[in-house]
């Protein structure tokens, strides 16, 4: 049965997608029938000869030409490909013959168009919902982080102020113990002249007394071989 007001209303509708307006109007085209149609009972849809598909009708339609893409778009939208079985094993088609097939997609009824969606956007609202709960608790780790990477950095200046006061301090020390190292020098300077003055007056006052006692020495010589 087709919806009242068929035809091209539901193509013009904004609720379908251009992919499946693209879709429907080459299956419609009869032009294209060789490479894509209906098939007999008008709810799958065929597609012959893929290489010259993809060559000479995709890029009229779409802005590719890669039948890997168009087969990968067909299944975002629930499109399922059709496998026939015939007592117990695989038809073997006698050309390149590839068959989908919607529940939605039917000849004639292009109203049920609106009803295919794309499978991934219930799964994109749910990654939604779930990165808006992931988002508040990464601002939260992140409010939590900054939090402690204030008492971090306040840390660091007290230790920088500190370290710097300690620098002060060391240059101080440094400063002082030159000024010690000087004093100390020539304390030791005058220590040592001191001593060796010391050892110079010690010598020439040993001199006279040595001529002293070699004088009185003479005079008693003389004094002896004059009473003998």
């Amino acid at each position: 049965m087709e919806h009242p007001g068929g035809g091209g209303a539901g193509l013009g509708g904004g609720n379908v997608p251009a992919f499946l307006t693209k879709l429907w109007t080459l299956v419609e085209d009869p032009d294209t029938d060789t490479l894509i149609c209906w098939s007999p009972s008008g709810t799958s849809f065929h597609v012959f000869d893929q290489g010259r598909f993809s060559k000479e009708v995709l890029p009229k339609f779409f802005k590719h030409n890669n039948m890997a893409s168009f087969i990968r778009q067909l299944n975002m939208y629930g499109f399922r490909k059709v496998v026939h079985i015939e007592q117990g094993g695989l038809l073997k088609p006698e050309r390149d013959d590839t068959e989908f097939q919607h529940p939605f997609f039917i000849k004639g009824q292009e109203y049920l168009l609106e009803n295919i969606k794309r499978k991934v956007s219930a799964v994109r609202q749910e990654e939604v919902k779930l990165s808006a709960d992931e988002v508040n608790k990464i601002l939260n780790d992140v409010q939590l982080m900054k939090g402690k990477q204030e008492t971090i950095d306040s840390r660091i200046i007290a230790m920088k102020h500190e370290n710097e006061a300690l620098w002060r301090e060391v240059a101080s020390l440094r400063q002082k113990h030159a000024q010690q190292q000087k004093v100390v020098n020539k304390l030791i300077q005058f220590l040592v002249s001191l001593v060796q003055t010391n050892r110079i007056l010690g010598v020439k006052r040993k001199i006279p007394l040595m001529l002293n006692d070699s004088s009185s020495r003479k005079k008693n010589v003389q004094h002896l071989d004059k009473t003998t």
